[in-house]
């Protein structure tokens, strides 16, 4: 089974890709470098290092923090971790 397949826009996420944030009037776009599955918020944090996904914040709080936004049915359908670059500045 695809753990993946619920989120059919991330199904198929690759490099080169791009995502769109937008955040009130700011908007950014970016490329994807890399796009790294796991089945878990541990394995991730494991394999990224936890510096490269938060430097501000300990491994133990990343992870209590991300299952606070994330419960386990979600963490169940796997894990994404994203490589991006600002393709395009911020605008407001």
């Amino acid at each position: 089974m695809n753990p993946f397949r619920r989120y059919p826009n991330l199904r198929n996420l690759k490099a080169g890709d791009h995502i769109r944030f937008v955040c009130g009037r700011d908007d950014a776009l970016t490329r994807v470098k890399r796009v790294a599955r796991y089945a878990s918020f541990e394995e991730m944090l494991d394999v990224e290092g936890a510096a490269n996904v938060n430097p501000d914040s300990p491994r133990e709080q990343q992870l209590a923090n991300i299952r606070r936004i994330y419960g386990p049915e979600k963490e169940a359908l796997g894990v994404l971790a994203i490589e991006i670059e600002l393709f395009q500045p911020v605008t407001a």
